[in-house]
């Protein structure tokens, strides 16, 4: 179940009543399904792709955004059973609702979005340096020209997508070393060119991060999510090295920031 953050509302719980429709264009096959609250979500699948890493990179990198104040949809956890599975014709499709039986995540489902085109829509200077800072601190590498990940919706800039986010924790052994480096791959951000606010940004945006906030995020992720063979240690200690290595990459930040700014330069 989803635990209030400080000042926050709780991460709720929905449970899938029906399976919509396959959004076939990434490799984990999200897809638009209908939940018992009578609301259209995109899942994704704890059995898909990446596996619970994914749902959590999705979660944590999120809530950061939330917190900041950037535009997000709603983040859902979703309860999905695997008797869903017998509706469907496509086997692919079985097979993984039933590889993701139990908790899952979802995104509010945005209807008429249209994905973002930087030359079309070019983006404000302070808006485009708070989300290439939050992508720097997260590590996301999939906010690019080539796969953008963002929606426009109601004229809104709108971010999706940040299972790519936090990618160091595959193959991880709780270890914070390296939390204080550069982010290069920032150099490849799509919205880079109009990142011209990165130093008055940063002190405002980490100001928002305190640590109490840092942590409610992170003891979000559910226990069930840090099990398996790639688990280093119980669920409490993994959440406790997530909160290390943020916090330390939050105190470094002066790195990752002043990259970005070469990169832009």
């Amino acid at each position: 179940m989803g635990r209030a953050y400080p000042c926050r509302m709780p991460i709720r719980t929905v449970a899938a009543t029906r399976y919509v429709t396959p959004l076939r264009e990434g490799g984990s096959m999200p897809a638009v399904i209908e939940a018992d609250d009578d609301g259209m979500y995109v899942l994704k699948f704890r059995g898909a792709g990446q596996g619970p890493k994914a749902l959590i990179a999705e979660l944590v990198a999120g809530e950061i955004a939330r917190a900041l104040g950037l535009p997000i949809p709603e983040i859902v956890f979703v309860e999905l059973d695997p008797e869903l599975a017998r509706t469907e014709g496509d086997p692919e499709i079985q097979d993984l609702i039933r590889a993701s039986a139990g908790l899952n995540l979802a995104l509010d489902y945005l209807p008429g979005a249209i994905n973002f085109d930087p030359v079309a829509e070019p983006v404000d200077a302070d808006l485009a340096s708070r989300i290439v800072w939050f992508d720097a601190l997260v590590s996301n590498v999939d906010r690019t020209p080539r796969n953008t990940n963002l929606l426009v919706w109601h004229r809104q800039l709108q971010l999706i997508d940040h299972g790519a986010a936090l990618y160091f924790h595959h193959g991880w052994d709780g270890s914070i070393d390296g939390a204080d480096r550069a982010f290069a791959l920032i150099r490849d951000h799509v919205l880079l060119p109009w990142a011209g606010r990165l130093a008055e940004a940063d002190p405002e945006l980490a100001a928002k991060l305190p640590e109490p906030v840092v942590a409610a995020i992170v003891e979000a992720i559910p226990d069930s999510w840090l099990q398996g063979p790639d688990a280093f240690a119980d669920p409490p200690t993994q959440r406790q090295a997530y909160r290390a290595y943020l916090q330390r990459r939050l105190a470094q930040r002066k790195t990752f920031v002043e990259e970005a700014i070469r990169a832009r330069a």
